[in-house]
């Protein structure tokens, strides 16, 4: 993601319009991209902010943490969604996945296939490539 231009840098290119300068004439002199300068402008004509917008996500978590806790208590193997709809959060697995993560509740992977049934196919003890009938 590329840095925020400074204020002063801001400043200046607003200068350069109210002395009567033109955009691309503006662009070449402070090493912007015309566009950039142009919405500078715009967003100081249209809502008085000079400024830099906040960036990123605010972060907020719509959801009770504490009930999401009780949740996973009575029902452990509940997915993401499901924690989720139960708590009839607005908000993105993610971010119930980050909750948990932060509470210090971890997954808990179960196998995914059943055991054979067939049993062992190795010996017990018995070594890597080692042969059970010696010639």
């Amino acid at each position: 993601m590329p840095a925020t231009y400074s204020q002063d840098l801001r400043d200046r290119v607003l200068a350069a319009y109210d002395r009567g300068m033109k955009t691309t004439p503006i662009a070449r002199l402070f090493q912007v991209s015309a566009s950039w300068a142009r919405r500078v402008k715009q967003r100081r004509r249209e809502t008085g902010e000079t400024g830099p917008r906040p960036r990123g996500t605010p972060g907020v978590r719509r959801f009770d943490r504490v009930r999401l806790a009780e949740l996973v208590r009575q029902r452990p193997d509940a997915t993401l969604q499901e924690l989720r709809d139960q708590l009839g959060a607005a908000c993105a697995t993610s971010a119930i996945c980050e909750a948990l993560k932060v509470m210090g509740l971890t997954l808990k992977k179960k196998r995914s296939t059943p055991r054979s049934r067939t049993g062992r196919t190795s010996r017990r003890g018995g070594r890597n490539g080692d042969r059970s009938c010696r010639t």
